[in-house]
C-alpha cells in the first residue's frame, strides 16, 4: 500500500507544544480578566442542528457552514430526489419558472436536508441564543457567560484568515443598564493591559446616533449607504467618502450636513457636544447622545483606563444586529486590523421564539492579539516554559537518588522532570535548552556522596552546590 503524505485540510493548522503555551497564557490571561467580572464559563457543542444555525447569516453565511453528512445510506436517500420533485415542490411554495441556476440552488438546498442534519457551529453567538433559549428556566439573569471554542466557516483559506479558528466572547442577557457597556471598556483595558499592550485605542459608538445622522438628512432608508460610506474615512479620505456618497445617491445637501459631523474633532466632550447640536431635531440621535455620555460617566467614576476611549461616529460594524453601542479595540503599537469588537443588541434569543430580551457582548481577536504579542516581543518567558527545573542523572542509582527530589518539587507546584538514565549529559542538556528549562540539577557519584547537588542556572551558566532542601526552598522562591 503506498504510503501517504501527512497533512491537514486547508484552512486549518497544528500548534507547537510553544505556541499552544502562547495561546493559552493569550485565554488564561483573558478569562482571568472575565471571571473577575462575574461572568461564567459555557461550552456548546462543536455540531448544532442545521435548523439552529441555517438562516441565522444571511445567504452569504449560510453557504460558509460546514455541513455534517448523517450516517447510514444517505447516498441511496440522496437518489430518490429528482428534478420533478423539486420543481413540483417549487410550485406548491408559489415559485413558477425556474431558471436552470434557480433550480440548481433550490436542488442542492433541499437535498443537503435530506442527507445532513446537523453542521459544525459557525460563531458563538447562535449556539449562545440556542443556549440562553433552552435552558431560560435554570438561568440567572442578568445572565453573564464566555465562551471560548473553536468556530468552522468554509471559506477560502487566505493568509490571516482560516477555517478554523477559536472565538472569544462575553455576553450579558437580561439587562439594559449601560454599565454592562462601561464594564466591557474595562474588561478590554485590563486584559490588554495585562497581555503587556501599552498603547491601544478602544473606540465607541452608538447605532441611535448613526439613525439620526440619517434622520437630519431624511435618508433613514439608506442608513447602511451611509454608514457603509463613513466607514471607509481612515481608508479613502472624506473627499472619496463624498465621492461615495453621490454614487449611493445623496445629494449635495446631505453631504453639505454631515460634514461637520463625519469630520468631528476634539476631546470626547468636544464632540458629544457637537452632536447634540448637529441631531437637536432628532430624538433617537439625542438618546444615543444621552447613551454614551452615561457610558463615559460611569468609566469617570471608576479607575482611569489604560487605553484611549474614543468616540468615533465612523464606527459602523454589525449594524445589521447591534441597536445600541457599538465598540471596535485597535493597537496602535502594530499595523493591524481591529484586535476586538462588539455591542449591544436587543433581540438576539428572539430567532429562537424568546422576544425582548435585550443583552450586550464583546469578542477579543485571539489570532490577531498572538501577532500583535509576537510582533513586540511581549509573551513572558514563563509563557513558553512548561517545565521549570530538569533532574539529569549520570547512571541508574542517579536516577533512583534524584526521584525522591522530584516528587518533593512536584509537591510544592514546580514543574519538573527527570531525564531517565542512560543518556550523555551533553544531551540531557541539549534538551533543557531546547525546553527552555531555566534550571537543572546534576547527580552524579559524588552528588550522592556528598549530599551536595549541583545546581545549574540554564540562563547564566552559574552553578552552586546545595542540599535537595535549599533547592526546593530557593525554587519555592
Amino acid at each position: 500500500m503506498a504510503s501517504i503524505k501527512p497533512s491537514v485540510p486547508k484552512g486549518t493548522r497544528d500548534f507547537s507544544p510553544a505556541e499552544m503555551a502562547k495561546r493559552n497564557f493569550i485565554f488564561d490571561t483573558i478569562k482571568s480578566v472575565f471571571r473577575k467580572y462575574g461572568y461564567q464559563q459555557i461550552e456548546t457543542p462543536s455540531m448544532e442542528n442545521s435548523d439552529t444555525l441555517m438562516g441565522k447569516y444571511g445567504d452569504e453565511g449560510d453557504r460558509l457552514i460546514f455541513k455534517v453528512l448523517d450516517s447510514g445510506d444517505f447516498l441511496q436517500r440522496s437518489k430518490s430526489w429528482n428534478r420533478q420533485q423539486i420543481v413540483t415542490k417549487a410550485a406548491i411554495q408559489g415559485i413558477s419558472r425556474l431558471t436552470a441556476d434557480e433550480l440548481e440552488a433550490i436542488t442542492s438546498k433541499e437535498l443537503s436536508k435530506e442527507i445532513s442534519e446537523k453542521a459544525l457551529r459557525y460563531d458563538l453567538t447562535v449556539p449562545f441564543a440556542r443556549y440562553v433559549v433552552q435552558h431560560q428556566n435554570e438561568i440567572t439573569f442578568p445572565f453573564k457567560r464566555f465562551q471560548v471554542q473553536p468556530v468552522w466557516r468554509a471559506d477560502r483559506p487566505q493568509k490571516g484568515r482560516y477555517r478554523e479558528f477559536y472565538q472569544c466572547d462575553a455576553d450579558v442577557v437580561g439587562s439594559a443598564s449601560l454599565l454592562n457597556e462601561a464594564e466591557f471598556i474595562m474588561i478590554y483595558d485590563e486584559a490588554l493591559s495585562l497581555l503587556g499592550l501599552k498603547d491601544f485605542s478602544i473606540k465607541i459608538n452608538n447605532r441611535k446616533i448613526l439613525s439620526g445622522i440619517a434622520q437630519v438628512i431624511d435618508k433613514h432608508e439608506n442608513i447602511i449607504d451611509m454608514t457603509v460610506a463613513i466607514d471607509k474615512l481612515d481608508k479613502i479620505g472624506f473627499d472619496g467618502v463624498v465621492k461615495e456618497l453621490h454614487e449611493r445617491g445623496f445629494s449635495q445637501a446631505d453631504i453639505d450636513t454631515i460634514k461637520p459631523i463625519i469630520l468631528l474633532e476634539g476631546s470626547n466632550d468636544d464632540k458629544l457636544s457637537s452632536l447634540r447640536d448637529a441631531l437637536k431635531n432628532s430624538t433617537i440621535g439625542l438618546q444615543g447622545c444621552d447613551e454614551i455620555q452615561t457610558v463615559f460617566d460611569y468609566i469617570a467614576a471608576c479607575k482611569p483606563l489604560t487605553a484611549k476611549l474614543e468616540l468615533d461616529i465612523t464606527l459602523a460594524r454589525g449594524l445589521n444586529y447591534y441597536t445600541g453601542a457599538i465598540f471596535e479595540v485597535k493597537t496602535n503599537e502594530v499595523a493591524m486590523g481591529s484586535i476586538g469588537g462588539g455591542g449591544r443588541y436587543d433581540d438576539l434569543t428572539g430567532m429562537f421564539g424568546l422576544k425582548g430580551l435585550t443583552g450586550a457582548g464583546i469578542s477579543f481577536g485571539a489570532d490577531r492579539i498572538y501577532d500583535v504579542l509576537e510582533e513586540l516581543n511581549l509573551f513572558p518567558q514563563s509563557a513558553e516554559q512548561s517545565t521549570q527545573v530538569l533532574i539529569c542523572c549520570f547512571d541508574e542509582q542517579g536516577e533512583k537518588y534524584g526521584l525522591p527530589l522530584l516528587q518533593s518539587l512536584r509537591s510544592q507546584n514546580t514543574n519538573a522532570e527527570l531525564y531517565p538514565a542512560g543518556a550523555k549529559i551533553k544531551k540531557q542538556m541539549e534538551y533543557a535548552n531546547n525546553k527552555h528549562i531555566p534550571y537543572t540539577v546534576l547527580i552524579g557519584s559524588d552528588e550522592m556522596q556528598s549530599g551536595l547537588l549541583t545546581f545549574k542556572n540554564m540562563e547564566t551558566g552559574e552553578q552552586e552546590k546545595l542540599t535537595a532542601d535549599d533547592i526546593l526552598k530557593k525554587l519555592k522562591s
